[in-house]
């Protein structure tokens, strides 16, 4: 029988997280950007990168350094995970600063789209092995506007790791859509989800990413999380991360998505089995 390995590698995560970002074709959305914002954003970047230079008094051996390290990154397929956990979590604090409804964070580099809807009248289970570990959870809660309407043309997606840490898609053991689904909701916004709790994970640490964290004598853990995908017509997307309490790196994440709205307040119900419910409110599209 041949054994398959359960351990991704950086390279084949990092191959993998590249070819769905770029399959996504994002140079659509900003191919309008006129010049003068393209001058303004890359002299700001390039400005900051020489200021460091100055004050840091950086060596040409440092210099040297950087640059074959910036080629390893490319090279081991890791620009979306270094992006998306040093640097995505500002973007997304500017992109949503004008929003009323639920705090959101970082999307993060394992999410792939059209995930099989797994509801009915808003209740339905994850796709997930027969042997899944981890606490079963069953997650109860609404969609509204601002307003207070409830939203029953909703959708929730909701995808994340095994209790050990990894994700389907991006490492080779686990089904194509395990812990993957869309639910669409029922009557009043209202959803009934059944899944398991994640565990926390450290983000592959074999490739340049895990070189740069080794250097600089950071750890390389998140604590374990939910991510959601909440949307409705006439309302803004909504990417959010949910945590759970008492975890050790929710004031250290590596990624620094954590944010106290978004912590998860489970109840155990006596049986190795926990519920929660948490809900959202989507801001309506505006402009």
């Amino acid at each position: 029988m041949t054994t398959v390995p359960t351990e991704p590698t950086a390279a084949a995560a990092g191959a993998n997280a590249t070819a769905h970002f770029t399959s996504k074709n994002p140079y659509e959305a900003v191919k309008d950007v006129p010049p003068e914002r393209v001058d303004r954003l890359a002299k700001r970047v390039l400005s900051a990168i020489h200021d460091t230079i100055r004050e840091e008094k950086v060596t040409y051996d440092e210099y040297n350094a950087l640059k074959a390290w910036l080629i390893q990154v490319g090279e081991d397929g890791e620009w979306p995970l270094f992006l998306d956990v040093w640097v995505e979590h500002v973007v997304e604090e500017v992109a949503t600063e004008h929003r009323e409804g639920s705090k959101g964070t970082i999307e993060g580099p394992y999410y792939v789209p059209d995930a099989p809807e797994c509801a009915e009248n808003g209740v339905g289970t994850i796709p997930m092995r027969d042997d899944e570990q981890g606490t079963r959870l069953t997650w109860t809660g609404t969609v509204t506007a601002t307003d207070g309407t409830p939203l029953e043309n909703a959708k929730v997606e909701l995808w994340h790791a095994d209790n050990d840490g990894f994700y389907s898609q991006f490492e080779p053991s686990q089904p194509q859509w395990n812990l993957r689904g869309t639910f669409s909701v029922g009557e009043g916004g209202r959803f009934e989800i059944t899944t398991i709790q994640p565990a926390p994970y450290q983000i592959p640490t074999d490739g340049s990413c895990g070189k740069l964290i080794a250097a600089a004598g950071w750890h390389a853990w998140r604590p374990a999380h939910l991510h959601v995908k909440v949307s409705a017509p006439g309302h803004e997307l909504l990417t959010a991360q949910l945590y759970f309490p008492g975890d050790e790196h929710n004031d250290d994440d590596i990624a620094s998505a954590v944010k106290p709205e978004l912590i998860l307040d489970p109840k155990s119900a006596g049986d190795g089995t926990a519920t929660v419910d948490y809900g959202f409110v989507l801001d309506p599209v505006t402009g």
